[in-house]
């Protein structure tokens, strides 16, 4: 959605708050194929929120991940989400593409709560509003400040950001690329990372509204580090579903369920403001992606709540992924926690 200059060959970066993940596709006829991936753990605090805090300890990790998975292409598609970006859905009166591009850094003003000079903008035309009047667009801003903090790590790391994108778009992109759903059909996409979910609902190829909230993984962490008295560590690997120490199911359950209800009263809320705001129609399917996607019990409590199929995404669905190459266990693993480098790495075919 955000982006400048050519796309060809790009790696898809995301720089998330847990770890650095690369995906790289190739195109085959109407098809893709997975070329390389890798994931590089970050340390905690490193980035938080997703601001980047240790702009070293990212842009080594970056470098270790093009080293470690013989990466060549020095250009990067990444992506940005949280308070600094603005994503909203706008109507704009022009009658063709010029008017509405010297029409947008006015409306832009009536809808962004930042000083025009301190954003990158960018747009999307979606096609006429339902009522006839005028042009949807979706609207992107994002603080130049975010975007700096971003491209300059990759610098650091001696790679050229080509696109900057909204993670949100990123992982509605990777699920266009793989799913195929009723054209009626009102989907929920959530990306739950470390410490931001993005929401996404949309129809027919189109996002339609999009929220990020700041609840994730590490809430669970450490509401688990705190009530059952644990390390970081153990947290960690209790919250993955590995066993640690002597503690049981009884005791872990009612906090991993404690703050799954925190993350169905945010998607709830989100709904229904969209209810309000942007369409009556109610939620048909709900994706889910994001490292969290897999804590115990999250799909059932989705399902109890929305009364709604759920399905965990895989961005390699509808790709081929050599056998021979890539361990099927793993990237079944893995994949939930791709999404959004996998979206970033199909701006290469834009």
């Amino acid at each position: 959605m955000l982006g400048i200059g050519k796309s060809k060959g790009l790696v898809g970066l995301d720089i998330g708050s847990s770890a650095v993940k690369a995906v790289e596709l190739k195109k085959r006829g109407d098809s893709y194929e997975l070329v390389n991936l890798g994931v590089e753990p970050l340390g905690q605090d490193t980035v938080v929120d997703g601001a980047i805090m240790d702009a070293l300890s990212v842009s080594a990790a970056i470098e270790k991940i093009f080293v470690d998975n013989k990466i060549k292409s020095r250009s990067v598609a990444t992506s940005v989400s949280g308070h600094s970006v603005i994503v909203k859905r706008i109507v704009v009166s022009a009658a063709n593409d010029a008017e509405l591009h010297s029409a947008i850094p006015y409306e832009a003003q009536q809808h962004i709560p930042f000083d025009m000079a301190d954003v990158n903008l960018s747009y999307q035309a979606l096609g006429p509003s339902p009522s006839g009047q005028g042009t949807d667009v979706m609207l992107v801003a994002v603080k130049r400040e975010k975007i700096l903090n971003h491209t300059n790590v990759l610098s650091q790391a001696n790679k050229t950001p080509l696109v900057v994108d909204y993670d949100g778009f990123a992982m509605f992109n990777a699920f266009e690329a793989n799913y195929h759903v009723s054209p009626d059909a009102m989907v929920a996409l959530l990306n739950i990372g470390a410490s931001i979910m993005n929401i996404v609902i949309g129809r027919e190829g189109n996002p339609l509204f999009t929220r990020d909230v700041s609840v994730g993984g590490n809430q669970y962490t450490d509401t688990l580090q705190k009530e059952l008295d644990l390390s970081y560590e153990d947290a960690e690997r209790l919250k993955a579903g590995q066993e640690v120490g002597s503690i049981t199911a009884e005791q872990k359950t009612p906090h991993i369920h404690s703050v799954s209800e925190i993350l169905m009263l945010e998607i709830q809320k989100t709904f229904d403001f969209f209810r309000q705001t942007t369409s009556t129609e109610n939620i048909q399917h709900i994706f889910l992606s994001g490292g969290p996607a897999l804590i115990e019990g999250l799909v059932e409590q989705l399902k109890e709540e929305f009364h709604v199929p759920v399905d965990i995404m895989n961005p390699f669905l509808n790709m081929t992924v050599d056998p021979k190459k890539f361990d099927a266990a793993y990237i079944r693993e893995l994949a939930p926690r791709l999404c959004v480098a996998v979206g970033l790495a199909l701006r290469s075919f834009d």
